[in-house]
């Protein structure tokens, strides 16, 4: 099988159910739409980029390819804990108003990451890429 799909698979089973594991642990509640669930702990959006750049590496060393999936890696990544943190947060504002002046409507709370859980997911996946290549 090709490794590159074995390692994006393998990262993003194992950072979801580390993220179920962590609600569990705060919410003491299992519910199976925290397998979706974005945002939080941690960031599923770093742990799969960068163990695709990680695996373009593996297999091409520092080529052009590599390069562009370092810069998409590095956007993604600035994203996650930069603007939709910062949506995430206005929403939540936004409803708490709407529920103080009684104006009814749906709002989707996008959570983002912090620059900690954007961290850790670029750890776990660079760590399972390179167990999927090596071993």
């Amino acid at each position: 099988m090709n490794k590159t799909l074995l390692a994006l698979i393998f990262t993003i089973i194992l950072v979801q159910v580390i993220k179920v594991i962590i609600l569990y642990i705060k919410k003491r509640e299992f519910q199976i739409k925290y397998l979706t669930k974005t945002g939080g702990m941690p960031s599923s959006h770093s742990a799969l980029v960068v163990s695709l750049v990680t695996s373009i590496f593996l297999l091409e060393g520092f080529t052009s390819t590599f390069t562009i999936a370092l810069v998409l890696a590095l956007i993604v990544m600035r994203d996650a804990f930069g603007v939709r943190r910062t949506v995430g947060e206005e929403t939540a504002i936004l409803k708490k108003l709407l529920r103080k002046n009684r104006i009814k409507t749906i709002l989707h709370e996008a959570e983002g990451h912090t620059p900690y859980q954007v961290t850790i997911g670029a750890i776990i996946g660079l760590l399972i890429t390179l167990v999927i290549f090596f071993f």
